[in-house]
């Protein structure tokens, strides 16, 4: 297998890969197993509508039409007309590097080989990913239960068509201008041609929780490695606060073995390691413990990063399973309906990714305010020199207030609301994309909330020097310092936040502070 393409075969995808199919352009293909696995369910199809055998959406219409039977001369209509009805989207189009996420889990979903779908319908889509020609899909419109329907549909509609799309050079940087191109003249120009969908084809391609679990796999990503920076933040505003490191004794934490919790408090230890801040204060310090946003960061940044780990199992299973329907066995030479379509297991984890994530936010902005807060640090107020004439880093801590304030109302569950629909047939729906369009919003809140943690606490390690900070530590601080002078006087400071925010975004701050240590 080529380093630059990514063989597909249903079972085997994994969260890294899915990274590196993203930041380095790979190309999708199929692997030879799936080819012929594909195929054979395609051949059941086949075989069932020449037979004019009934089954839920190749003979029959959908939804609370389950029971009108279609003949064969209108099944191609059928799967078309599926399509055109469900492109009901609106709202702003999801960022393209989401959807191209989307159409490498819908490939991956069809090639276990148990949805029918022909093998070139499936080669158009990888087709469509190889050049970058990436749908347009409005953000807004899916409830989460028969997949997530009308996202997917928008896809499609590029496919036979009909829908609106958009080549990209890069991928992660570009967003969509205005409409969108015809994406049939997008197809012709790449060498591609619009599909005529055939029976089963148009449910098999909408049926799934690819847009919600498109987001759920790069916020887990991200949720991995922001864990890590929000420890490095904690670091950090515990050298310029000169707190104690007792509350991160091992032995503590073997005694409440919490994984997280462990690791957290390792972190930590190795972070400020061969600190002359710490060292300065270790004699004569009568500090019993330190407040609670300090003394317990293992505690509080290990359960989220346990719950991280959590969803990061559901995550691995779902981009890997099949979840259209109905669903065809053909070794058995069967088929099944059923409900792999329903989003419960991403709703609930992006629920629970918003929390953990929330509470990353809500302790590094209790951080930030005791740095600022001139009777709680022993620091100069605000952080600043000449107090009065500048206001140093006063109104940082309440753009970081903001964002958590909004982060707690983003946090409020999404799966516990359900909406009937299709005159009530679809009776329960998980709204798992709204759990994970929230999810990530927060994830975009909690990294610029650390960043201003950061920003702040290297102003505030500014004034104990000469002394230095830890073998993590000061590999941080002097990052930060290549891009973001220390403060002097009052400056345009949104400027400053976006610059350490990118190194946060970007995992450049990460990277650079674990060339040093290695952080759990």
């Amino acid at each position: 297998m080529k380093a630059d393409i990514l063989t597909l075969d249903g079972k085997s995808l994994t969260l890294e890969q899915i990274d590196n199919f993203i930041f380095n352009n790979l190309k999708v293909e199929l692997s030879e197993d799936s080819k012929v696995r594909v195929a054979k369910a395609r051949e059941m199809i086949d075989k069932w509508v020449e037979e004019d055998v009934v089954i839920y959406g190749v003979t029959t219409g959908f939804g609370e039409f389950a029971n009108v039977k279609i003949s064969n001369s209108d099944i191609a209509k059928l799967q078309k007309n599926l399509i055109i009805s469900h492109s009901v989207g609106v709202g702003d189009p999801l960022p393209p590097f989401i959807v191209k996420i989307m159409m490498l889990l819908r490939v991956n979903a069809l090639a276990r080989g148990h949805s029918g779908i022909r093998p070139e319908t499936l080669e158009l889509l990888i087709g469509m990913i190889n050049n970058n020609i990436i749908p347009l899909i409005p953000s807004q419109g899916s409830v989460g239960s028969s997949g997530d329907l009308a996202p997917l549909s928008h896809l499609v509609l590029a496919m036979i068509g009909l829908g609106k799309a958009q080549k990209f050079e890069d991928i992660l940087t570009e967003s969509f201008k205005g409409e969108g191109n015809d994406s049939a003249q997008l197809l012709k120009e790449s060498g591609l041609e619009p599909v005529e969908l055939k029976a089963k084809e148009g449910l098999a391609l909408i049926n799934g929780t690819q847009m919600m679990t498109a987001f759920s796999a790069y916020i887990t990503n991200r949720a991995v490695e922001l864990a890590k920076i929000a420890d490095i933040s904690g670091a950090l505003t515990h050298e310029a606060l000169r707190a104690t490191d007792n509350a991160y004794d091992k032995r503590l934490h073997e005694l409440r073995p919490y994984k997280g919790q462990i690791d957290t408090a390792d972190n930590m230890l190795k972070l400020i390691s061969e600190s002359e801040i710490r060292q300065s204060h270790l004699i004569g310090d009568d500090r019993v413990q330190d407040s609670y946003s300090m003394r317990c960061i293992p505690q509080i940044h290990g359960a989220s990063k346990d719950a991280i780990e959590y969803v990061k199992s559901r995550v691995e299973i779902e981009i890997n399973s099949v979840n259209d329907n109905p669903l065809i066995f053909p070794e058995d030479g069967d088929h099944r309906e059923g409900g792999n379509f329903h989003g419960q297991p991403m709703a609930l984890a992006m629920d629970f990714m918003s929390i953990a994530l929330s509470e990353l936010a809500n302790v590094s902005e209790r951080r930030t305010e005791r740095l600022v807060n001139g009777s709680l640090s022993a620091l100069p107020r605000f952080l600043t020199e000449h107090g009065g004439l500048n206001s140093g880093l006063m109104i940082a801590q309440y753009t970081s207030a903001a964002l958590v304030s909004e982060n707690k109302t983003l946090a409020h569950p999404a799966s516990v609301d359900s909406i009937p629909t299709s005159a009530n047939q679809e009776d329960h729906n998980s709204m798992g994309s709204i759990a994970a369009r929230k999810c990530y919003s927060i994830l975009k809140n909690v990294q610029k909330v650390l960043a201003i943690e950061i920003l702040t606490a290297c102003q505030g390690i500014e004034f104990l020097k000469p002394l230095k900070c830890g073998k993590g530590t000061e590999t941080a601080y002097k990052f930060v310092r290549k891009s973001v002078p220390a403060i002097k006087e009052d400056r345009i400071l949104y400027l400053d936040i976006n610059k350490v925010t990118e190194m946060v975004e970007s995992g450049s701050l990460l990277k650079e502070v674990e060339t040093q240590i290695k952080l759990s």
